[in-house]
């Protein structure tokens, strides 16, 4: 165990602890706990999403990605950008106008049906657990890696701690915990980005025309490990499409005053995003260059530490040390995250909403999220801990197809489509989630030929890594059949979505205004 190492996580865990600390001051109301109290600024929450949505995956993930396959590691990295838009022009101002704390918030407003917050509700929970377990396997593997110590051990270490961050700040804490990850991580890439253009002289060209030269021009251009088209065509929509429907990504909606501010935080993601995939490129072109393909994928086959090994050569321990720190904090922050919009899940809409139909008092709110907090995690770590021998990471992108699949069809039929019905919207979610599943367990990431290379030894029966090309159109389609075929004409319905088509674009409901 090194000494410099521990120095930089003790620091960093020492300073999300502070802030958890304070806080746990400003956290009494429900309000507070769910969405910081509506107070977060538009670069704040643009920072914090930035957080939310660069995991482990993004970081560790691409710039390894690119180590190993060059053009094809970086290629859906656009995808991750792109996403924001959709996000920013489409969802991002309705969200924050028509919900409260969960997206089950926001389709009630319409639908004021229990059944329909129960199938949102399971949504959550299930695209929360899938993310976590990846998230906690690796930062049990990080952490045996750093300090030799059992895997159990250090996914129980990320489990008490991310709980304790949520159990008693909240959503402020999630939020500042996001943050500082962010700008660490921003900060991290463009210290190791700059350390490998100065080897290059600082000069884009020489630095592509020396991997051209010496590991081939296969790396700059498609098609080295995606050879399928409609393969990396269901993944980049999966990617794009499916942010807008991540649980933890729409939750943040809430944690700003107006849908102004909301648009605001996106175009603060969008930014930090893109600089942060842009970077990503030379960690990648990097560690292919001065580590070496074999180094790094003796290290871990999947090239997960290609961003560490680089960080080694250039700077020795000390580097090494930091960026590790970063990586450890990127699981931190995102883990946190889910465990906060879990929690929602279980304890607003499950137990507040359904079983108790809303009539919970703040205390019992507040403490209600905090027993969610304890049953989201403890459940994740279970999972985690069985999960230590098999290659999770296609979990994340499960996440991404069944926000895509499930959560999108029904946000954007419930804004925009007048005839959609509360039947339409059990369709759409139970469809999506459901053949996601399903496709997925059928999928090349759970059985492969080769031993090993999956969680199962067999062919797999989907030819496709991640099914949402056939997924999503399922979603909206039965969204659409479920609507149509159980049409029942009222006044009643018409008005609601008047009132809710009003209300996504202003912030006010008509009966707010009917008076003046």
């Amino acid at each position: 165990m090194d000494l410099v190492t521990v120095i930089f996580f003790l620091g960093i865990v020492g300073l999300t602890l502070v802030v958890t600390y304070i806080a746990a001051k400003r956290t009494s109301s429900a309000s507070d706990f769910y969405t910081a109290g509506g107070g977060l600024k538009g670069w704040q929450n643009g920072l914090a999403i930035a957080g939310d949505y660069l995991s482990a995956a993004a970081f560790l993930g691409v710039s390894g990605a690119i180590a190993l396959t060059g053009f094809d590691g970086f290629f859906f990295s656009v995808g991750y950008v792109v996403a924001n838009l959709v996000l920013l022009y489409i969802i991002a101002e309705p969200m924050r106008n028509l919900g409260r704390y969960t997206l089950a918030d926001m389709l009630t407003a319409r639908f004021s049906e229990k059944r329909v917050r129960g199938i949102a509700a399971t949504s959550t929970i299930t695209i929360v657990i899938l993310y976590m377990i990846a998230q906690l396997v690796g930062a049990g593997a990080l952490i045996k890696l750093l300090f030799g110590i059992d895997y159990w051990l250090a996914v129980l270490i990320v489990g008490v701690m991310m709980t304790t961050y949520v159990l008693f700040g909240g959503m402020t804490a999630t939020s500042w915990v996001q943050i500082i990850k962010a700008c660490l991580l921003l900060f991290g890439t463009t210290l190791l980005a700059f350390l490998v253009l100065w080897k290059f002289d600082f000069s884009l060209m020489k630095m592509f025309d020396t991997i051209s030269t010496q590991h081939g021009d296969q790396y700059l251009v498609p098609g080295m490990k995606y050879t399928s088209m409609i393969d990396s065509v269901s993944m980049m929509m999966a990617l794009v499409l499916g942010t807008s429907g991540l649980p933890h990504i729409l939750m943040r909606f809430f944690t700003v005053k107006d849908a102004k501010t909301a648009r605001t935080s996106i175009s603060w993601t969008t930014w930090v995003t893109a600089i942060f995939f842009s970077l990503t490129i030379f960690l990648g072109f990097g560690a292919m260059h001065f580590v070496g393909i074999d180094t790094i994928k003796a290290e871990n086959a999947a090239g997960n530490t290609a961003a560490p090994l680089l960080a080694e050569f250039l700077g020795g321990n000390i580097l090494l040390s930091f960026i590790a720190a970063v990586a450890f904090a990127t699981i931190l922050a995102v883990v946190s995250g889910l465990v906060l919009t879990g929690a929602s899940a279980i304890s607003h809409d499950i137990y507040g909403e359904i079983l108790n139909d809303g009539k919970l008092s703040e205390k019992q709110q507040v403490l209600a999220a905090r027993i969610g907090s304890i049953s989201i995690a403890v459940v994740s770590i279970i999972l985690a801990l069985f999960a230590q021998s098999l290659n999770v990471s296609f979990l994340v992108s499960f996440a991404f197809c069944i926000g895509a699949s499930a959560n999108l069809p029904v946000i954007l039929y419930t804004i925009y489509w007048k005839r959609f019905n509360s039947n339409g919207v059990i369709a759409a979610m139970a469809t999506g989630l459901i053949s996601c599943l399903v496709l997925g367990a059928m999928g090349p990431n759970v059985w492969n030929p080769v031993e090993g290379a999956a969680i199962f030894v067999g062919e797999p029966l989907v030819p496709l890594s991640v099914p949402a090309i056939i997924t999503i159109p399922l979603g909206f389609i039965a969204g659409y059949l479920g609507t149509v075929l159980t049409a029942k004409k009222s006044s009643d319905a018409e008005e609601i979505y008047k009132e809710i088509r009003v209300k996504a674009n202003t912030g006010v409901a008509v009966s707010e205004v009917s008076h003046h």
